[in-house]
């Protein structure tokens, strides 16, 4: 994992009541073990970490790679860099993630943002209580909640976990939520099941970043060689299958 601000146990302010699923925690067992620690999210700095988690938005992370290594190449994965450039070169450099006129707006939103309210010190600005900074993140122009929590938590070692499509459909099939559940209440179901440790949400999200894209696929999953199988519905399986399921089947 590359060098982050110093993780922090602080509260992650106010989310819904849920009921903990202690199985949750044997998830994180069965595929730390499975898969080994991830390295996630690949940065070299805190800021390169928001960047890319502003330039990931609607994108696959391949092209987030072309995009970051454009502005390593020119200079520009500084604070100062990117107040000072041109947002139209800015927008060509990150064409590859898309949206990029768009991006190239919300990366200025956000280090103009970083300069009035923090001085434009990374620092400062993690130094303020969790549940404050998450609310002013979210104000920033292009700062949604995945986004806003990727920041915390990859960049400044906060602890809130990341809630992404991945965890989604994970979560869906496997019959932990429902697959249209509200962002906040997925994530509330992480932090009232596991313990507050921003190293452990960082690897789980990294984990589930990994089925997600190898074996809990969209088209085509694969469940049966997936680290998680052994944790699957029975009445998935049966369907995956094509054996019939009986009527009134619970999963």
């Amino acid at each position: 994992m590359p060098k982050q601000a110093k993780s922090r146990t602080r509260a992650s302010g106010a989310v819904p009541a849920v009921a903990p699923r202690p199985e949750l925690k044997r998830y994180f067992e069965a595929l730390s073990s499975a898969l080994g620690p991830q390295h996630w999210w690949p940065a070299r700095t805190p800021f390169e970490v928001i960047v890319g988690a502003i330039l990931t938005q609607n994108t696959a992370w391949t092209n987030v790679e072309r995009a970051i290594a454009n502005l390593r190449r020119e200079g520009l994965l500084t604070v100062s860099a990117l107040e000072h450039v041109d947002q139209r070169r800015l927008a060509r450099l990150i064409r590859s993630s898309g949206y990029f006129r768009q991006k190239a707006r919300k990366l200025k939103e956000f280090v103009r943002f970083l300069r009035r309210e923090f001085g434009g010190s990374l620092e400062r600005m993690f130094r303020t209580p969790t549940a404050e900074l998450r609310e002013r993140l979210l104000a920033v122009h292009g700062i949604g909640r995945e986004t806003a929590d990727s920041i915390l938590l990859y960049a400044g070692g906060h602890g809130v976990f990341v809630v992404d499509a991945y965890t989604h459909r994970i979560l869906s099939r496997h019959g932990l939520s429902h697959e249209k559940a509200k962002y906040e209440d997925v994530r509330a179901l992480f932090e009232a099941s596991l313990p507050r440790e921003p190293a452990l949400y960082n690897e789980f999200h990294g984990l589930i970043v990994n089925v997600g894209k190898n074996w809990c696929r969209t088209g085509e999953p694969r469940c049966q060689e997936c680290p998680l199988e052994p944790f699957l519905p029975a009445r998935a399986l049966k369907v995956k299958a094509g054996a019939p399921v009986a009527a009134g089947a619970q999963p």
